[in-house]
């Protein structure tokens, strides 16, 4: 682990903004819990400078998760507000998964870094009905940190609070891996860390997406599979072309992809990567809950001002350390496993002669047969022998 945190490029302090009472003065998009950023805040807030305060979730109070919405048990507060080197964190709103326990964790990593999954009340009386969930609010490794007000009506919303705003969440920590709910763990932290950070000397990283790499193409496969209302995602893709976006081409190599796979994100908490979780968290609260299509243009807003980049790996990499079950849904409606019958083939049915070598019963006829011809051929000898006496 670097003895040191990683330099932030011009931004060194950052503040976020607090309004108790925010009001909507555009007409689309944002939210109480995001506080409605006009749009001129928007584009101030990718004006790069060395101090700046900016919207960042948790607007109507100075400590997120109190009385701010997605608000946290104090005892539960307490423990994130604790300093660690580094977390593992993850989230599962609406019952949507099954929580998976990680594997291959080093005894140092048992020791030293907490795995927070926070859940929903829904999610939080399954837990309790299964009989899943201990009276220390732990499931193996996992503490289980309930939130309660939650914002948004859509858990695929509430979702992204703990994953973007994890540093505004957990304050004192160092590094930080999220990864979605239906997603295991399968290989120990630190090597996640040395492999993706401090090998690549990155301060965030995300997988590319396994097969798209075009803006326009994942706007269009979405609204395809149904992921998100057709005319929301055409809203904001028309909005960021009147920005400039343009297709994926070789002229923006060394950048690889514009589409994140998205379920997993292994960062470092400098100043420089809140920012950018940041105007991630509130252009999916201004338009679609679908991050990945937001992804590249504050990546690219941000690396336009700044010497900074993003570590893309290749999905493949992804799936070495991360093991992706069904959401709980789709296990619900499945058909049950169909019972295979092995069937063996009918016994041989097998005369009296069975068990008998032929060639042996064979040989033995025509020693016999052989036999009786010498007899005779002796006796006509004899015979012989005698008429010439």
């Amino acid at each position: 682990m670097p003895c040191s945190s990683s330099a932030s490029p011009v931004l060194h302090n950052l503040t976020y903004v607090v309004d108790e009472n925010p009001v909507k003065t555009e007409s689309h998009g944002g939210s109480d819990f995001g506080g409605y950023p006009s749009l001129k805040q928007r584009n101030d807030s990718f004006d790069i400078r060395e101090s700046m305060t900016v919207h960042c979730g948790f607007v109507k109070g100075n400590r997120p998760g109190f009385q701010t919405g997605f608000d946290i048990d104090e005892a539960d507060l307490m423990k994130l507000e604790d300093s660690h080197e580094v977390i593992v964190a993850s989230a599962i709103f609406g019952n949507y998964d099954i929580i998976q326990q990680p594997q291959n964790i080093s005894e140092a990593a048992r020791k030293n870094v907490p795995f927070y999954m926070f859940i929903d009340k829904e999610t939080e009386m399954y837990l309790k009905n299964s009989s899943a969930l201990d009276s220390n609010m732990r499931i193996g490794l996992w503490r289980i940190i309930v939130v309660r007000n939650i914002p948004y009506t859509d858990a695929r919303r509430n979702g992204k609070v703990p994953k973007l705003l994890l540093h505004r969440l957990l304050p004192n920590v160092r590094y930080s891996i999220w990864i979605d709910g239906k997603l295991q763990l399968v290989m120990d932290p630190y090597q996640v860390l040395e492999r993706f950070l401090w090998q690549q000397n990155a301060s965030f990283a995300i997988s590319r997406h396994y097969r798209r790499f075009d803006v326009f193409e994942e706007a269009e496969a979405n609204k395809a599979a149904g992921k998100y209302g057709n005319s929301s995602i055409d809203y904001q893709i028309e909005f960021y072309k009147k920005e400039g976006l343009s297709p994926y081409s070789k002229a923006k190599l060394p950048i690889t992809s514009d589409v994140p796979e998205g379920c997993v994100i292994i960062r470092e908490h400098i100043p420089i990567t809140n920012l950018f979780s940041c105007l991630w968290f509130n252009e999916v609260d201004r338009f679609t809950a679908r991050d990945q299509l937001s992804f590249s243009t504050v990546r690219d807003k941000i690396m336009a001002k700044v010497d900074w980049s993003i570590n893309m790996f290749l999905d493949c990499e992804r799936r070495n350390f991360v093991i992706q079950a069904y959401h709980k849904d789709l296990l619900d409606h499945m058909p049950p496993p169909v019972a295979h019958v092995i069937r063996h083939p009918p016994p041989l049915h097998r005369d009296s002669s069975a068990g008998r070598n032929p060639s042996k019963n064979s040989r033995r006829g025509r020693d016999r047969r052989s036999g009786s011809k010498q007899h005779r051929k002796a006796a006509a000898g004899n015979r012989e022998k005698q008429t010439f006496l």
